[in-house]
């Protein structure tokens, strides 16, 4: 019987050697598949695992609260299951004794498992519920700032990360693809439950195929593999550079003002700010070069022709993960409802198309199995980036989507899945405000910097070490994902690890429900087989579900078009938005009186950029890595192969580095005012003047000084919120220095394990 496993980078067929290794390879459906993940079965990968529960030591022979400026510096003692589970469980029921339930932050971030049951934010969330509810974050790294506007502006992002045109409507309609930041191939190798068929590569080369012009605006030209016109144009200004096209087609009569009178609401008053009637202010083609750096005639020849012919313009996410990020999402919408091509095939917006596989993708939607997460009773939330801001300030008021909350005061955090030390801002700063809870608690698979910076660590399983149900989205495809390798050392589930805590806390029937992990797959997948069937596609019963192994559902796609029923009848199909139309002007969010978020989309200058640097600053790009996603199998070989001597690779320009006499192959240092880490020098002529991108994903390796050695970007970017909106992760918005070469760069040590020593007395 073939077996089938899934990961975030595709479906993965397992077979066994002759020496009885298992052998992971991608599914032959793939048009595109990519090597991530195939050696996550590898021995060097697996010699970094949490192999035994271990537990800091100052916390283990002192309690809660001992030495927490040692978190990430000291040694481990290694405990027996028993114990670890004992005092962990005492320390949550004090807690919650102590000081409620909203002093337990349930952090959990990454995409963590392809698999719906062995989910770990699915599972720490339940658990946490079950035992009486924890502080939660609300949206996500990605999309921070988008997931608060665009349910304002339009429609909310779930929706439309579901619903984007597809790939073969706009092969067969589009005429112009406008990009703002490029389609990133390497971002869309990724879906969270998996996937069957790569898309974006496809779909790119069949619409260059069919000669579609494309156009890609930005400070980085390879984001986009195609033959496009390249608009360089400085980090951060998009949004100046769609205000100027949006004044020569209000200024020259090529605005739909059909369109924007019957599907939108709020035009004019946006029109006073664009031709500067609110402010004397005119935000035209030359107001927009002196901000970009876009020259004038540029942006006024690209605005006629997308006004000409059938255009879709698309952003990528990365744009709002920046400095007042609302502004570039709204305004994408307003420029593209001033070509009144929205709902037309081929024409309109994508918001992503390159972030996710499964934006454009025309598979079918259908609900998934899914994990029940209980009841939360603490109100309490913090938005998802204002972790550092929560630990440090308890009890401050901070501001979200128009209303005024408090930060909770957290005795203890309960992290599993993901890696803060990867994806958070200012690490330096995080690292002190980690100082604050009494207790942090981690189920966790490899030694990390979070689990190293944790008191009470529990060895997790890998995806590869259990069974599960893969499904996406959108992915076209259901996999009964089988156990391929026993655990390493003595890990567990997550699952088990929850339950062995529930029963001592008194709430293992609530968690449970009375089901092991095959009644809990039985029972999702028996109840999201009704489901689907009630749309009409018939799916075999769970025995037959796992003798099959894998349900392909291509036969259901469809051509996609974006918002074409809301097109079509705008009163039988109204948005989720207050008057049911695209806000152009929200006077919802101009309610709210919030000087870094007005009513309609501005031009807002950023807390740090190229039209403010001091001499020799460069604006420094922290995109997705290549060979990882976010931080997950960093210390594989396939990711290891993309280092230089054992660190990431910043990109640059040439002529930056003849500047600072730095050659390919160099150790330089990266540093500002939060920071410094170094990487390898990459010569790049497709990154502009002025502008580095040193990819995330680097374990972090910081030595007495703090400064990364590994090539991590996040201990220079900044920690503030995009606005008092969405208060999303402005990572994007990020000035350095670039010094070096340095002659004998240190060794990292990201994936040396931690010292382990014996219990004083013990």
């Amino acid at each position: 019987m073939t077996r089938h496993t899934s990961s975030h980078w595709g479906v993965r067929v397992a077979e066994t050697d002759a020496e009885g290794r298992v052998i992971l390879t991608p599914h032959g459906a793939d048009q595109d598949p990519n090597p991530i993940g195939l050696d996550q079965l590898d021995e060097g990968l697996q010699s970094i695992r949490v192999r035994r529960p271990a537990v800091r030591k100052s916390w283990l022979e002192h309690g809660p609260g001992a030495r927490p400026d040692l978190r990430g510096h000291e040694p481990f003692v290694e405990v027996s299951w028993d114990r670890a589970l004992d005092l962990a469980a005492a320390e949550i029921d004090r807690v919650r004794k102590t000081h409620g339930n909203a002093a337990v932050f349930g952090g959990s971030y990454g995409w963590s498992s392809a698999g719906r049951f062995h989910h770990a934010q699915s599972q720490v969330h339940r658990f946490l519920n079950t035992a009486g509810g924890y502080v939660r974050h609300l949206n996500s790294y990605s999309l921070g700032a988008a997931r608060v506007i665009m349910p304002r502006v339009i429609a909310p992002m779930e929706w439309l990360m579901t619903h984007h045109t597809s790939w073969d409507v706009m092969r067969d309609h589009t005429k112009l693809l406008v990009c703002f930041g490029g389609v990133p191939w390497k971002n869309s190798q990724i879906a969270a439950g998996g996937m069957l068929r790569h898309h974006l590569r496809p779909g790119l080369k069949a619409m260059a195929e069919a000669g579609i012009r494309m156009i890609n605006f930005g400070p980085v030209g390879d984001n986009l593999e195609a033959d496009a016109e390249w608009v360089q144009s400085r980090p951060n200004t998009d949004t100046a550079v769609m205000l100027g096209m949006a004044h020569v087609l209000h200024s020259e009569g090529l605005a739909d003002r059909a369109f924007l009178d019957r599907y939108c609401t709020g035009y004019d008053k946006f029109a006073a700010y664009l031709t500067g009637a609110e402010d004397g202010i005119a935000r035209t083609p030359d107001w927009a070069e002196g901000i970009s750096g876009v020259p004038a005639d540029t942006i006024r020849r690209i605005a006629r022709e997308m006004a000409g012919t059938r255009t879709m313009i698309n952003m990528s996410w990365s744009l709002q993960r920046a400095s007042h990020g609302e502004q570039p999402c709204w305004m994408l919408v307003t420029l593209s409802a001033m070509l009144g091509q929205i709902g037309l095939p081929g024409g309109g917006f994508g918001f992503g198309y390159g972030a996710t596989n499964n934006l454009g993708s025309a598979e079918a939607w259908l609900p998934g199995p899914t994990l029940p997460q209980g009841h939360n009773a603490v109100s309490d939330f913090i938005p998802v980036a204002r972790i550092s801001e929560m630990l440090e300030n308890p009890g401050a008021p901070f501001a979200y989507d128009g209303k005024t909350y408090n930060y909770p005061d957290i005795q203890l955090i309960y992290w599993a899945g993901g890696n803060p030390w990867h994806h958070h801002q200012d690490l330096n700063r995080l690292e002190k405000a980690w100082e604050k809870p009494g207790t942090v608690i981690v189920n966790e698979q490899y030694w990390t910097a979070t689990a190293k910076h944790a008191d009470i660590v529990l060895p997790a399983t890998i995806t590869a070490e259990r069974e599960d149900i893969g499904y996406s989205r959108r992915e076209g495809h259901l996999v009964a994902m089988r156990k391929l390798a026993e655990p390493i050392g003595e890990a567990r589930d997550d699952y088990a690890i929850f339950t062995a805590l529930a029963e001592r806390l008194g709430c293992a029937d609530a968690y449970t429900e009375g089901l092991d992990t095959e009644g809990w797959l039985r029972r999702m997948y028996e109840e999201n087989r009704k489901s689907v069937i009630k749309r009409g596609i018939d799916l075999p019963d769970f025995e037959g579900f796992r003798e099959q192994g894998l349900i392909d559902l291509n036969s259901h796609a469809e051509p996609i078009v974006l918002l074409e029923p809301f097109r079509s009848d705008p009163e039988a199909n109204k948005l989720p938005t207050p008057s049911g139309l695209i806000e152009i002007f929200s006077e919802t969010i101009d309610s709210f009186g919030l000087p870094d978020c007005p009513g309609h989309a501005v031009w807002l200058e950023p807390r740090e950029w190229l039209g403010s640097a001091g001499e020799g600053m460069l604006h420094m790009l922290s995109d997705q890595p290549g060979r990882k996603l976010h931080s997950q199998l960093d210390a594989s070989r396939y990711s290891r192969d993309g280092k230089v001597n054992g660190r990431e690779q910043m990109h640059m320009n040439p002529e930056d580095a003849v500047a600072r006499g730095i050659a390919a192959g160099d150790t330089v240092e990266l540093s500002n005012d939060r920071g410094a880490c170094l990487a390898a020098v990459c010569l790049n002529d497709r990154i502009m003047p002025g502008v580095v991108r040193l990819s995330t994903g680097a374990w972090h390796d910081p030595d007495e000084t703090g400064r990364d050695r590994h090539g991590n970007p996040n201990v220079l970017t900044l920690d503030v919120g995009t606005s008092s909106l969405s208060q999303g992760s402005a990572a994007q918005t990020c000035l350095v220095r670039v010094s070096g070469p340095l002659n004998v760069p240190p060794c990292t040590t990201a994936f040396a394990l931690p010292d382990f020593v014996r219990e004083s007395g013990g």
